[in-house]
Order: C-alpha cells, then structure tokens, then sequence
C-alpha cells in the first residue's frame, strides 16, 4: 500500500502548516501513534507565550535557526539544528517559545507523538546532535528502545536523512514486522520507484513495501514507523484524534 498526501492537504496556520496525516483518508485524524506534524517557518522575531500541553509527546526538530525554550518544570534552553528536544506533556506542561528568527528564517517541525498511555510523569530531554546533517544513511533520532536518548512511550520510530543530488537510498531495516510508515519531504523533492513524485511538503504512507527513493537535485527526509497494533491514548491535547 502507497498512499500520497499532497501538502496542500495542510492546514495552513500562519506560519505553521499543519498535517494531520489521516486526516482524509481515516476515521482517526492521525495514523497509530502519529497524531499532528507542524512545519512552520518564522522570519524575525516571535515569541508564542506560555500555553499547555497535555498527554502529547512533542519533538522539537528544528534545522534553521534558533528558539529559546522555557517551560513549567523548570528548563530552559536554547534549541537549533544540533540540539533538539523532546517534551513529553503527561499530565499537564506548559512551555513558551521565544524565536530568534532575524539572522536566518527559523524552520523547522514539531512532530506530535501518541503516548502509549494516559497521564504519565511529564519529562523533558535535550540531545545534542553530533553533526547537523545525516547526509545520504538514515539517522535513528527517536524510538520505543533504551538504547535511543528519545524514548517515546508508543511504539514509534523516527529517522531523517539529507539526500545529495542524483543519489538514491532504500528503507532502513524495520524495527519489527507489520509497521505502518510515513515519508515526510522536509526540503527538496522525491521519486518513489522512478512512479510517484513528492514535493517539499508531500508525505507518503505505506505498509509491506519496499521501495527506493531517489532525488536528482537533493531533499531532506524525515521517516516515522507506527505499530498501529500497539497500546497508545487517542485522547491529547494537540495529538489526539481529531474526528468523531
């Protein structure tokens, strides 16, 4: 199974799109424990005030720029394309952003996670990236397994690449059989197979199948895996199910 998601299936808020990748397609606005990925892109300064958040599990990836985090367990941080960070919202966590958007526009995604149950401790990890940049392999920055410093509660795997130009790369191994995955284009643009064309924005849904993805000019990647079989809680503040 391939599904396309067009990007102008977004909902464009401002400077944030927001994808909801079942949300057309499904009666649940998320796919398993994917429930809502924000890509926004902010020129000059913004600060998005201290607001809730409230059994989300939330990760910051931000590629461009710099944002100061501050929130209510007591951290505060400043974020950028090397260092990234996950929030996971439990029971209830507030957190503000101030963006630093003058000396580069401030790009990137915040990826809203399914916890794999209801009210847990809220918990916040920083992770300093070795390079900023996963050039041409697929770079594991997020899973269900201890050996990753982002542990997601929900059977979740995250992974990204950047594509050089007139390259191609398969999937990586799978963490298990019977995963659900999503291919997001972050940047650039992408042939699956030589048979179907995604853009900056497209994403594209697939289950027991293989296939290479290619690029003549470059792209940016990022990769999720879902165990739609998996325990998870629907009900987020921000990533639950949307319909019904």
């Amino acid at each position: 199974m391939l599904q396309k998601i067009s990007g102008t299936t977004f909902n464009d808020h401002g400077p944030i799109k927001i994808l909801y990748p079942g949300l057309d397609s499904t009666a649940d606005s998320g796919i398993g424990s994917i429930g809502r990925i924000d890509h926004a892109t902010f020129r000059g300064k913004h600060k998005i005030p201290m607001h809730p958040h409230v059994n989300d599990e939330i990760l910051s990836y931000f590629r461009t720029g710099k944002v100061k985090h501050s929130d209510s367990e007591g951290f505060s941080e400043n974020l950028d394309g090397k260092k990234i960070m996950l929030m996971k919202a439990g029971k209830r966590f507030y957190h503000e952003e101030d963006i630093d958007g003058q000396a580069e526009p401030h790009e990137g995604l915040q990826i809203f996670i399914r916890p794999g149950k209801k009210d847990l401790k809220p918990e916040v990890i920083f992770q300093d990236l070795d390079e900023l940049y996963s050039d041409n392999k697929w770079r594991l920055l997020a899973s269900p397994w201890v050996e990753t410093k982002f542990r997601f509660s929900s059977q979740t795997w995250i992974f990204d690449t950047r594509l050089s130009a007139d390259t191609s790369i398969v999937l990586p191994e799978l963490p298990k059989d019977g995963l659900t995955g999503l291919l997001y284009v972050y940047q650039g643009s992408v042939m699956i197979n030589q048979e179907i064309s995604l853009e900056k924005n497209d994403a594209l849904v697939f289950k027991d199948e293989k296939f290479t993805i290619s690029t003549s000019s470059g792209a940016e990647l990022v990769l999720f895996f879902t165990d739609e079989n998996s325990s998870i809680f629907k009900g987020g503040m921000y990533s639950g199910n949307k319909k019904g």
